[in-house]
């Protein structure tokens, strides 16, 4: 797969493309529907397939970060959820003012057609863009018949009962419903990262943590969990527990994703790690001291250490 940033980048498909738009937040099963159907065309074709997301996400940049919806996924395994289905380009276009007010004649002749050779587009029945939100799939077929491309919407899918959407995995998520969660995205619900550096607080209380940071986006997810981690590298799962978000008593460090590893701390510093949450054990909250924090870790892992018991780890 190659990775396209920038509004402009000099590297560009040597052959005609299916294309897509869109912010795949979760890569759920009603986006893997859709890019399914983008690889089918393009083997049948000849054609590259290319997947056109944006940073921040739209409703991010007008709402601003802690007003948006809360994210499902980072970037990075966006990219990496469209890499592993066989997506060959991928164009991370950073929505600012000037992107926002673009036309969309312009952005779907100069950006689809045109730097990605669109051949055919397909979008969701919701998809909407350019300034004003004015652009949809009957301008996209308009444009097409005139210029040589065509355009198709997908339906819908539908999943445990019900429509498949990220708006519909974030509810689940903050009524702890993981297993809706799961059936809507396909798979458990997961965020991965690299592990950094951090503070060395967990360390210092008697608990190690690995740090990911998670930038300052929302997260669907924010509190303490019970977990299973594992490496990219190696697909043995690690009970563990982890916080996200902001602790209250720790409010000027940031947002992390921080994960206590129950049974053995492998040297993690730097190493791609992915967590996959399995349920919510409490709300984060602020101490009084120290001591109470550390007691209420404690509390916390002899809650995962209990509900772990007699699972298994493959």
């Amino acid at each position: 797969m190659k990775l396209l940033r920038g509004q402009q980048p000099r590297l560009a498909p040597e052959r005609d493309t299916v294309v897509t738009v869109g912010n795949f937040d979760g890569v759920h099963l009603g986006h893997r529907q859709l890019l399914q159907g983008l690889l089918d065309y393009a083997r049948s074709h000849g054609l590259d397939t290319a997947v056109v997301l944006f940073e921040p996400q739209p409703r991010e940049f007008f709402m601003g970060a802690a007003a948006a919806p809360p994210r499902l996924y980072s970037l990075r395994d966006k990219v990496i959820a469209l890499r592993d289905m066989g997506i060959d380009w991928v164009w991370v276009l950073r929505f600012n003012a000037e992107l926002a007010a673009e036309e969309p004649e312009d952005f779907a002749l100069a950006r689809l057609h045109g730097h990605l050779r669109a051949r055919h587009v397909v979008v969701g029945d919701d998809f909407r863009f350019g300034a004003r939100r004015r652009g949809d799939l009957e301008l996209l077929q308009a444009l097409g018949r005139e210029h040589g491309f065509t355009a198709v919407g997908t339906r819908s899918f539908i999943a445990a009962r019900q429509r498949v959407s990220s708006t519909a995995i974030r509810e689940a998520l903050q009524r702890n419903d993981f297993a809706t969660a799961e059936a809507l995205l396909g798979h458990p619900y997961c965020m991965s990262g690299k592990v950094i550096y951090g503070q060395q607080l967990g360390r210092q209380l008697g608990f190690p943590t690995a740090n990911i940071a998670i930038g300052h986006q929302r997260w669907a997810v924010d509190g303490v969990y019970r977990v299973w981690a594992r490496l990219e590298t190696d697909g043995e799962r690690m009970p563990a527990i982890a916080n996200v978000g902001v602790k209250p008593s720790f409010a000027h460090l940031g947002p992390l994703l921080e994960v206590h590893l129950l049974q053995h701390n492998p040297n993690l510093y730097g190493r791609p790690l992915i967590v996959e949450f399995i349920e919510k054990v409490r709300d984060a909250r602020k101490f009084d001291s120290l001591d109470e924090l550390k007691q209420q870790i404690h509390n916390d892992i002899a809650t995962a250490r209990e509900a772990f018991a007699g699972q298994r780890t493959d």
